[in-house]
């Protein structure tokens, strides 16, 4: 049986997953996981390597079509809807791998993100200058993801931690109110991973955060509520101090009491 978490009576869920499955070929991936988050939970997705979690994402964020079952935002199905349907929704993903534009001025690719937002399409380059209510807001973002001294600076040239909060920012400049961050810590340094869990915890206020992570330290220092997925299901979905002491979860990640005792509690 896969778990879920019920948010306030009345309201829809930011993001609810109803007996979803995906399958390649034969083989299922996701088989039947069922998930309510509510509106501005920080949930992390841990799971073992292979258990679905990227194919999750894949499918809520409209990079893959699920074989069966429903994905609703704020109430309404996206399931089958294209990603940039979803993005004008309301949910914005970032990457395992970093996803700029390196030959952009940092400023240039927050202020992409920018103009969606405020109902700007196709400009011209040379009237972008006069687009005042979008540079503002451009400046603004970059205040709040600390690269403000790197405005003009080539996105190619930045540090690699620099590059994941200057993706962090194009991922909620278009006003998107639920947030996928996959893996946003890899490849880190600890003193990097934790300026990050700051900035992450600053900029999704407010906001729907889902986000799968390896790294424990970033899962308990970051999330309200922990999803388990093992084998394509949902397990568990509780506070993490819950997680840690259900007895599926430990199984999961270290084997049944016989099987720890036979390797002498290892």
């Amino acid at each position: 049986m896969t778990a879920a978490l019920h948010p306030a009576a009345g309201r829809a869920p930011a993001i609810e997953l109803r007996q979803l499955r995906k399958s390649f070929g034969r083989t299922e991936i996701i088989r039947g996981a069922e998930l309510q988050v509510a509106a501005g939970e920080r949930v992390a997705v841990i799971g073992p390597n292979g258990a679905g979690k990227s194919t999750l994402f894949n499918l809520i964020s409209g990079r893959l079509a699920p074989t069966s079952g429903e994905v609703l935002l704020h109430g309404q199905r996206i399931d089958g809807r294209t990603p940039y349907e979803i993005n004008r929704m309301g949910l914005a993903r970032s990457f395992q791998i970093t996803n700029i534009f390196p030959k952009l001025s940092v400023f240039e690719n927050l202020r992409c993100g920018v103009l969606w937002s405020l109902g700007y399409r196709y400009t011209f380059l040379r009237f972008l200058s006069g687009l005042h209510d979008a540079n503002d807001r451009t400046d603004a973002l970059l205040q709040r993801i600390g690269l403000a001294a790197k405005r003009d600076v080539l996105a190619a040239n930045l540090t690699y931690a620099e590059q994941r909060a200057l993706e962090i920012g194009v991922t909620i400049a278009g006003g998107a109110d639920v947030i996928l961050l996959d893996e946003p810590t890899a490849g880190m340094s600890r003193s990097e991973t934790r300026h990050f869990i700051d900035l992450i915890r600053q900029v999704t206020e407010g906001k729907t955060l889902l986000t799968v992570e390896h790294d424990m330290g970033v899962v308990f220092g970051l999330a309200d509520k922990i999803a388990v997925v093992v084998y394509g299901e949902v397990i568990a979905f509780d506070t993490p101090e819950a997680v840690r002491a259900n007895p599926r979860v430990q199984e999961a990640y270290l084997g049944t009491p016989a099987a720890q005792a036979a390797h002498g509690g290892h």
